[in-house]
């Protein structure tokens, strides 16, 4: 996943979410790739799915939370 700046088009933030993550319950959860629904912003937190394979792509099974912040 990328955030680029609307107006120079620099990438201003990356992360990598093809890996295996630790989880709150205990339950593995592996990310992949990002072909589902667009990354959703509410308040100071960004939440986007990984592992939405479709016809394309590897399948996982991450929903990740970002606090947005400076």
């Amino acid at each position: 996943m990328r955030a680029y700046d609307a107006v120079t088009g620099a990438v201003l933030w990356t992360f990598n979410a093809n890996r295996t993550f630790e989880t709150i319950n205990g339950v593995v959860a592996n990310g992949a790739s990002f072909d589902g629904a667009g990354p959703v912003v509410v308040g100071d937190m960004l939440y986007l799915l990984s592992g939405n394979s479709g016809f394309v792509g590897r399948p996982g099974n991450v929903l990740l939370a970002f606090k947005i912040g400076k």
